[in-house]
């Protein structure tokens, strides 16, 4: 039996080609719910998966079935392996999989420079007032200049929640600012903070002593709800909080209510609790806020990166190797004797391997 795995688009054609060298049967999933039922004729009999973002699937009415969830686990029983598209892997039900013995696996890594580039623009655009002075003059109502004063990066104190290879990669691009880093991150060992050159907090000192509050971190049952109205409530008045992780780790409401009434200076968002946000979104309405469509990882460079990165851990999962960026290696075992059920050859010996964001 060749292994089939089924995906409903690369972030770029590289990965097909990398693909194309390997034993493995590839099948275009078309989402169109004009007819699921050849959607899950394709995928109940795939060995992986490669999964839909969340903002794909949005479009339709019962979109979020496409994701990885209890009913998709039990109408692919031969499904061995799925995959997000990029570090973040909430369309994805680990524990689920994990109880029927199915791989998940990110693609932290590839996509880490467009981020954390996307995160410091960020930065410099509302330090700066780049976007709300760039609207007022457009908008004729400029005014006197001296209003739209404003900061330098230079000797400030970023917060990163969440030390993956997102906001690692953001500490280095941030270096030339000479900024004190403060870092929330249950998992960052005292090492690898001295290697980085950041101090291990708690989220309240995070949140009471960061000019900038940058949330990297994935969205897991951990996270979400992570920032809400008394955490908004901790930070500086002249504080921004920057998201391009997941919304749903922040409370949009508490956030819009900490603008409107000045207990923080603004933020910037590359992430939305409904995605695409509808026109009519309140934070959309705020001066102080700059806002993006969930792009910041959507870069040329990045979706070749990720295409092949993506392709590379597929042809090692569907060998039964085991892969680089496995999110629940405590499934291994089970992987393994599945594995060997189905196809009838030994996966090959385990290696260690770099998980999460």
């Amino acid at each position: 039996m060749t292994p089939r795995l089924v995906y409903e688009r690369w972030t770029d054609p590289a990965a097909g080609d990398v693909l194309a060298a390997s034993d493995v049967d590839l099948d275009v999933v078309h989402l169109d719910l004009a007819d699921p039922e050849a959607a899950w004729a394709l995928l109940q009999g795939a060995h992986g998966y490669q999964v839909a973002t969340r903002t794909d699937v949005s479009q339709f009415a019962d979109g979020d079935q496409w994701l990885v969830g209890e009913e998709l686990i039990r109408r692919c029983p031969d499904l061995l392996a799925v995959c997000s598209a990029g570090a973040g892997y909430d369309v994805i039900d680990v524990e689920a999989c994990t109880r029927a013995g199915i791989a998940v696996c990110n693609n932290s890594g590839p996509g880490a420079e467009a981020v954390a580039e996307h995160a410091l623009g960020f930065m410099l655009d509302l330090a700066k007032n780049v976007t709300r002075a760039d609207r007022a003059l457009r908008a004729g109502s400029l005014g006197h200049r001296l209003s739209l004063q404003g900061s330098q990066l230079s000797g400030k104190t970023l917060g990163v929640i969440g030390m993956g290879a997102i906001g690692g990669r953001l500490v280095e691009l941030c270096a030339p600012f000479a900024m004190e880093v403060l870092v929330f991150d249950p998992y960052l060992t005292p090492a690898a903070a001295r290697a980085r050159g950041v101090t291990v907090t708690d989220l309240p000192d995070l949140l009471a002593r960061a000019d900038f509050v940058q949330v990297t971190c994935p969205l897991t049952d951990q996270t979400r709800g992570l920032i809400g109205k008394r955490e908004f409530a901790t930070m500086k008045a002249t504080a921004y909080f920057i998201s391009t992780a997941r919304g749903p780790i922040h409370d949009e409401q508490a956030l819009y209510s900490a603008l409107t009434e000045g207990r923080i200076a603004g933020a910037g968002l590359d992430v939305f609790h409904t995605e695409p946000p509808t026109a009519d979104e309140p934070l959309l309405a705020l001066d102080s806020v700059v806002a993006t469509p969930h792009l910041a990882g959507i870069t040329r460079e990045a979706a070749r990166d990720i295409a092949v990165a993506t392709a590379q851990q597929w042809t090692q999962l569907l060998s039964g190797a085991h892969p680089p960026r496995l999110i629940n290696p405590g499934v291994w075992p089970a992987f393994t004797e599945r594995f060997e059920a189905l196809f009838g050859t030994p996966v090959a010996p385990r290696h260690d391997t770099i998980t999460t964001s």
